[in-house]
C-alpha cells in the first residue's frame, strides 16, 4: 500500500473510541461477509457487470430528461393543470430522495443483488406504465413508483461494485461509469427525447427506456456473480440488524423538506402557504429529533442508519457538502438553460436538445479519464480544477449577449457543466465508502445519493425563486416577455455560479490534505 492518506487517518480517528470492540467486531464481520471468490478480475466479466450496473442509472436518468424536455406536450396531451405541472418531474426525486437510505440499510440485510435486481425489475414495469398512462394522475403516480423503484438500485450498486472489485483501477472506473450515467443520461434523455416528442410521440421514450431496462434486468440477472454471505436471511435480522424507527423519522423528514422544496419550484407564491410553512417546520424538527434517536441506539449498543459521530470527519463532511452544492448547482444550470432555449428563444424541444450534444460527449471523456488515473491524482487539486471549469458554465450564460451565437457562450456551457459532477461522483464514492464497513456498503451508497438528491430539490427550488423573483422585478412596461424571462435566469445561473466556486472553498478548508484516493491495496 502506498502512503496513509488523510482520510484514512481520521476515520482511525474515530475509530479510537470507546466503540472500538464494537468497530473491530464489525471489521471481523466484513471478512466473513465477502468471499473472495466475489472478487471480479478478468477484463470481459469486468465490462459486463459495469455495463449492467451502470446501464440502469443512465436509463434512469435518461427518462428523467426525456420527461424534462417533454412536459409541455404531456401536459397538453394528458390536460395536467398548472397545479401540478411540476409534479410528473418532481414527484421521481421525491420518492427516490426520501427511500434511498432505508433502501440502502435493507440491502446490507437481504442482500444488494437481490435489492438490485428486484429494482431493475420493477423500473422496467411502472416505465411501461408511464408509457400507457391516460391521465396526469396516473402518470404521476407510477413516476412516484419508479422513484422507489431506482432507490432500491442506487445504493445497492454501489454495494455490490465494492464486493465485485478490489481497491484499484477497476472499482474506480466502476464508480467513474456509473456516476457519468447520470449526467450523461439526463443530456440524452434531453436529445432523444426532444425528438421522440416532436416525430412520434413522448409515450415512445418511455417504451423506449423499458425495453432498454429489460436488457439491463436480464443482463444484470446473468452476469452478476453470487455474493457469498455466512449469514442467512431471517426475519430476525430483518427486527434487529435495521433502525426501522430511525429509518421513519428521516424518511418522513426528507418526504416533507423535499415536498416543500418542489412546491416553491413550481410557484413562488407557495413560499407563503401554510401548507408549505407547516410542512417545512415539521421536516426541520425531525431531524434533530433523528440525531437524538440516533444518540440513544449508539448509547444502547443497537442498529444505527447513520453513526452522529461520523459527522466530525473532515473529509466525509466536506465532500458530502461538495456533493450537495454541485449537485444543485448542476441541476439547475441544466433545468434553466433548457427553458432559455424553448421560451426566450422559442426552439422546438428537437432543436433544443441537440443543443446539448456536447454535454454527454464531455462527460463521457471527463469519466473514462477520471476512472483510468484517479489514483493517480491529487484528489483535492482534482476537485478544485473541476470546479472551476465547471464554474465557468454558469458564468458564460449569465455574461451573455443577447442574440449572440450559440457558439460563442452556449457551447463551452453545456461542454463544462458536466465535469464537475463526473469527478466528484468518482471521488465522493471511494471517500464515503471508505467510512464505512463493507457489510454496510448499500447504506454508503444511499447516504450519497440522498445528499445528492437533497441537494437538487433545494438548488433547483432556490434557482427558480430567484428567477422568478427577478422576472417579476424587472417587469416593467415597455420591456419584452423574453427580456424579462432572461434576466430571471441570468439571476439563477449568477447563483449556480456562487455555489460552485463555494465548492472550491469547502475543498480548501476540508480536503486539502486528503491525498490520493482509489489507491490499489495489497
Amino acid at each position: 500500500m502506498s502512503a496513509t492518506t488523510t482520510i484514512e487517518l481520521e476515520a482511525a480517528s474515530l475509530q479510537a473510541t470507546p466503540s472500538q470492540h464494537g468497530r473491530n467486531s464489525q471489521h471481523e464481520q466484513r471478512a466473513e461477509l465477502t468471499s473472495t471468490e466475489s472478487r471480479v478480475e478478468t477484463k470481459g466479466t469486468t465490462a459486463v457487470i459495469i455495463a449492467a450496473i451502470g446501464g440502469v442509472t443512465l436509463i434512469s436518468s435518461m427518462l428523467a430528461g426525456l420527461v424534462t424536455i417533454g412536459l409541455p406536450v404531456i401536459a397538453r396531451d394528458l390536460k395536467i393543470s398548472d397545479a401540478l405541472l411540476i409534479w410528473p418531474v418532481s414527484i421521481y426525486s421525491l420518492t427516490c430522495g426520501c427511500t434511498l437510505i432505508l433502501a440502502g440499510a435493507v440491502a446490507d440485510v437481504v442482500g444488494s443483488r437481490v435489492m438490485y435486481l428486484l429494482g431493475t425489475f420493477l423500473q422496467s414495469i411502472f416505465t411501461m406504465a408511464c408509457g400507457l398512462s391516460r391521465t396526469s394522475l396516473q402518470l404521476i403516480i407510477f413516476r412516484g413508483f419508479a422513484g422507489v423503484a431506482i432507490s432500491f438500485c442506487l445504493p445497492s450498486a454501489v454495494s455490490l461494485i465494492m464486493h465485485y472489485f478490489s481497491s484499484g483501477r477497476r472499482r474506480n472506473l466502476a464508480f467513474a461509469v456509473m456516476g457519468g450515467g447520470q449526467p450523461i443520461g439526463f443530456t440524452l434523455g434531453l436529445v432523444t427525447g426532444g425528438g421522440l416528442t416532436d416525430s412520434l410521440g413522448w409515450q415512445v421514450g418511455f417504451y423506449l427506456g423499458a425495453g432498454i431496462n429489460t436488457v439491463l434486468f436480464l443482463l444484470a440477472l446473468f452476469s452478476l456473480p453470487q455474493i457469498k454471505r455466512q449469514q442467512s436471511l431471517t426475519l430476525q435480522r430483518l427486527q434487529t440488524d435495521i433502525d426501522w424507527i430511525g429509518a421513519f423519522v428521516l424518511s418522513t423528514s426528507l418526504a416533507l423538506l423535499l415536498y416543500v422544496f418542489a412546491t416553491w419550484t413550481a410557484d413562488i407564491a407557495n413560499i407563503r402557504s401554510p401548507e408549505s410553512i407547516s410542512c417545512l417546520a415539521l421536516g426541520a424538527a425531525l431531524l434533530p429529533a433523528f440525531a437524538t434517536w440516533i444518540h440513544r441506539q449508539e448509547k444502547l449498543g443497537k442498529a444505527v442508519l447513520i453513526r452522529n459521530s461520523i459527522w466530525r470527519n473532515k473529509a466525509f463532511t466536506s465532500i458530502c457538502v461538495n456533493v450537495f452544492l454541485t449537485w444543485g448547482a448542476f441541476n439547475a444550470t441544466e433545468v434553466f438553460l433548457t427553458f432559455f432555449f424553448q421560451d426566450v428563444q422559442g426552439l422546438s424541444a428537437t432543436a433544443a436538445s441537440i443543443r446539448f450534444l456536447p454535454e454527454p460527449v464531455a462527460g463521457a471523456v471527463t469519466n473514462i479519464l477520471i476512472g483510468l488515473y484517479v489514483h493517480r491524482l491529487r484528489a483535492d487539486w482534482a476537485l478544485m480544477t473541476s470546479f472551476m471549469l465547471s464554474a465557468l458554465s454558469p458564468l458564460l450564460l449569465a455574461v451573455m449577449k443577447q442574440g449572440s451565437s450559440y457558439w460563442e457562450y452556449v457551447f463551452p456551457a453545456v461542454a463544462l457543466v458536466p465535469i464537475s459532477s463526473d469527478v466528484l461522483w468518482t471521488i465522493s464514492q471511494l471517500v464515503i465508502t471508505a467510512e464505512f464497513e463493507e457489510n454496510t456498503q448499500a447504506l454508503a451508497g444511499g447516504v450519497f445519493n440522498t445528499v445528492a438528491q437533497i441537494g437538487k430539490s433545494i438548488g433547483l427550488a432556490l434557482a427558480a425563486i430567484i428567477a422568478s423573483s427577478t422576472t417579476i422585478k424587472v417587469s416593467v412596461p415597455g420591456s419584452s416577455h423574453d427580456d424579462q424571462l432572461l434576466e430571471g435566469y441570468r439571476a439563477a445561473w449568477w447563483f449556480t455560479f456562487a455555489a460552485t466556486m463555494s465548492c472550491i472553498c469547502v475543498t480548501i478548508l476540508g480536503l486539502r490534505n486528503i491525498g490520493k484516493v482509489g489507491v490499489k491495496r495489497d
